[in-house]
Formats: C-alpha cells, structure tokens, sequence
C-alpha cells in the first residue's frame, strides 16, 4: 500500500521525529511512504542512512506537488497534528475514490495526550466540508497510553537492543569520561529551575555527570552556569558537564539508555524516555492558558508517579512556586519502580503502527469506510 504522510515542522524536533519514527514502523511492516515534511534537512541528521521503503519528499517543493498530483493515488493519507497537504493532493486522493469508487482512509493524526478525551475522540470521524476533499471523511487518530487509543510508537526488537545496550562502551566512544557519577541526561527548553538545580548539583555529595544535548538545552546550562562562577567546559564542584553534539534518533535513544535519570521534552522524547525504563521529567510545552497543567496531570496518573515526583514535576515546568529539589537515593529509587512498571505495562499493548494499520485496513481487515465510527 501507498501511504502519503505529511508532516509541517512548527518548532524544535518532535513533530519531524514523530513522523520519520511513524514512516520507518510502516514502511518496515510493508507500506510504500512517501513523508512529504517543510523542513526536510531535519530527517538528513536525524535518520542519515534514510529507511528502505520511505522516500522523503520536500512539501514546498512546487515540482513535486506537482509530480505526485498527476501521479499514483495513494492508499492512505495522514496528515499529522492537523497540517494542511497541498490542495492539489487533495484533489488527486478525492479524485481517485471518485474514479474506482473505493474508500481510501484520510487519517487525522493528533498530538500523545493521556487526558480522558482521547478515548471518546480516537477513531471519530471529521466530515471535510469544503475545498478539494469536500464530501470526503477523515478519521481523527489518538496516540495514547491504554487499549482505547491509538497507543505509542515502539518498534519491533527495541526491547532487546535495550537490553543488550554497552552503556560504559557507549559513553567511551563518544568520548565522555565517565568515572561511575550518577549520570543525568538533559533535553529540555529553558526551565526556570535549571540554575537552582545546576547549583544543587554543585554542592551535592553525589558526584553528577550531566549529558547536555544539543539545541536550546545547550545555552541554558552555559548561561546558567556562568551565573553560578562554574566552568561550562568541566562543571562546577560535585557536577560535571559534557556538552553532546546533534545526535541521530538512534544516538538519541542510546543516550536516554545511559541516564540514571532523563530529562526529556514534546512528544517524542517522552515515549523514548518511557521505553528506557528510567526515572525522567518531561518539561511539557507550555501553553497561554495553562492548558498544560491538565495534559501534564494526566500523563503523570499514567505512569502511576509517586507524590514526590509529581512536586518534583510541577517545580521543573514552574506550575507552582515549591523550589524544585533534587531528590534523595530513597526516592529515586521509587521512582526507578514507577518507570519500570510503566514500561512494562505499555509495551504489553500493541504499538501505534500495528493499530493504525488494523484501523486503516492494511493489515488485512477491510477499512470500514467513510461513516464508521468505531
């Protein structure tokens, strides 16, 4: 089957890596993808040796549109988190099931929530009342964290990679002196809390090694080390820094499996921090209206977090004014359990690809067409 997978890359990483995750899973379960994204360079360091059966394709590249409207109609169309596809693709998918008369899923792909919604919502359909797809249904698709959703993106043998991971190899090979410290790995915005915890770790009895990526994370550490008289190329007191450079998804995922403790951001982290089975805090985007607080709770209930790294979670995203505090040996390990079990209860369900695939056909059950709901 065909699949054209659109992609438009508002800020930062996660959409394209959302998306290059989701072509890979379904290119390797058999699907042809072409993953037309705005922002194609992002794919070229995020996945160099590219994945057979996906062909990245520039969506503002005129020719192109141009060359796939008067091309092969495609088996599915998603767009995903609510990008609009060329109207000239549009045309030619709407086109298409005029011409044969078989219905072709158009597949809303929305943004990982864990807040109650998802499960009314997941698989509902959205007639297109105007513009080339007039007439035409899509179906929203709901990642999410229980069997009434569209459940995570999870590749097949990632558990075994995991579990046969050369942490002391890894860190080695990218040069990183690790002494045994407590390493913690850091993907995050500019946090108010950082410089206090920056401090903290200074003046610990725990020797720390911070990861730094590269990106925004980057410049906030420096600046707020700077701040505190520290050295942004060793650390400052009990606290050493080595500052990464732009790492692939795999790099990416690899880094998360060395951190004793992961700090990770947006969507796609969030579900590679959740299959290292270590303790993390996700800093959640924030919006005007706080919004956030609510999606930030319900992520947090779904991983069943202790009440201290739930404070500990409201201090990194400055939802309160409790000073963030870096926990003790006693909680960490409690919060060690809670990834745990996490990780094991999510990945006993089927991943995003395999439902997406049940849903839309191509894994052998006929798609229901344009007026199913469920």
């Amino acid at each position: 089957m065909q699949w054209d997978l659109f992609c438009e890359v508002v800020d930062n990483y996660g959409d394209a890596g959302v998306c290059w995750r989701l072509a890979c899973g379904l290119a390797r379960a058999g699907a042809s993808v072409r993953l037309w994204i705005d922002a194609p360079a992002l794919v070229g360091w995020m996945a160099p040796d590219g994945q057979a059966g996906v062909t990245v394709v520039d969506a503002s590249d005129p020719d192109a549109v141009r060359a796939a409207a008067a091309g092969h109609v495609p088996d599915v169309l998603v767009e995903a988190f609510g990008c609009d596809p060329a109207p000239a693709l549009v045309a030619r998918f709407a086109a298409g099931i005029a011409a044969d008369g078989r219905p072709r899923p158009w597949i809303n792909l929305e943004y990982l929530s864990a807040e109650p919604h998802v499960e009314r919502l997941h698989t509902l359909p959205s007639p297109v009342f105007q513009g080339p797809g007039a007439g035409l249904t899509k179906h929203f698709f709901y990642p999410g964290f229980t069997m009434a959703t569209g459940g995570l993106l999870r590749e097949p043998g990632l558990a075994a990679r995991r579990a046969a991971f050369d942490r002391a190899g890894w860190l080695a090979a990218h040069g990183i002196a690790w002494r045994g410290e407590h390493l913690v790995t850091l993907f995050c915005y500019e946090p108010r809390a950082l410089p206090g915890l920056l401090a903290q770790w200074a003046s610990g009895p725990e020797p720390i090694r911070l990861l730094v990526t590269a990106g925004r994370a980057a410049p906030a550490v420096r600046g707020a080390l700077a701040a505190l008289g520290g050295d942004a190329t060793g650390g400052l007191g009990a606290l050493s820094i080595d500052f990464l450079p732009l790492l692939t998804q795999v790099g990416f995922d690899e880094l998360l499996w060395t951190g004793d403790f992961n700090f990770v951001r947006g969507e796609d982290s969030l579900v590679r921090a959740l299959w290292a089975g270590a303790p993390f805090a996700w800093q959640i985007y924030p919006q005007d209206d706080d919004a956030h607080h609510a999606k930030l709770d319900a992520l947090l209930d779904a991983i069943a977090a202790p009440p201290s790294l739930r404070r500990f979670h409201a201090a990194w995203n400055a939802i309160d004014e409790t000073p963030l505090a870096w926990p003790d040996a006693v909680e960490r390990a409690a919060w060690t359990v809670a990834a745990e079990a996490a990780r094991t209860r999510l990945a006993a369900q089927d991943d995003l690809v395999t439902r997406l695939l049940a849903f839309t056909g191509a894994a052998g059950a006929a798609w229901p067409g344009p007026r199913e709901t469920r």
